[in-house]
């Protein structure tokens, strides 16, 4: 079974959720306690940065489903960036783009949060 990390830091007062490795049922419980742990920190505005995932599965995507609306309610939102094809194409299809934002890069991502504060 490949392995599964979530390497965390925070830039200009947004978290940024850089996930390495295979994301199925088994590890999505660690991203789970990752987006709980923000909610109890009170930090709402997320970057989930996916240059080194390899695989999701429907699993991992729920997580994300699970949390959008919390960090909305809060005044921030999960913002996903760099994704290669692969993944970018199983949440294009199953419509992911329409209820988040994508950017092929972090900074852009970034970028999109600081304009919104002004």
């Amino acid at each position: 079974m490949d392995e599964f990390k979530i390497i965390r830091e925070e830039i200009d007062g947004v978290s940024i959720l850089n996930l390495d490795g295979f994301l199925d049922a088994h590890t999505s419980v660690e991203l789970e306690k990752a987006f709980e742990e923000l909610k109890k920190e009170s930090n709402f505005k997320v970057i989930v940065n996916f240059s080194r995932l390899t695989y999701i599965s429907s699993a991992g995507l729920g997580v994300f489903m699970a949390f959008i609306e919390d960090m909305r309610s809060n005044k921030g939102d999960i913002k996903l960036s760099e994704m290669s094809e692969k993944i970018y194409n199983i949440f294009d299809m199953l419509g992911f783009p329409v209820l988040f934002e994508i950017y092929k890069d972090q900074d852009t991502a970034l970028k999109k949060f600081n304009e919104s504060e002004n």
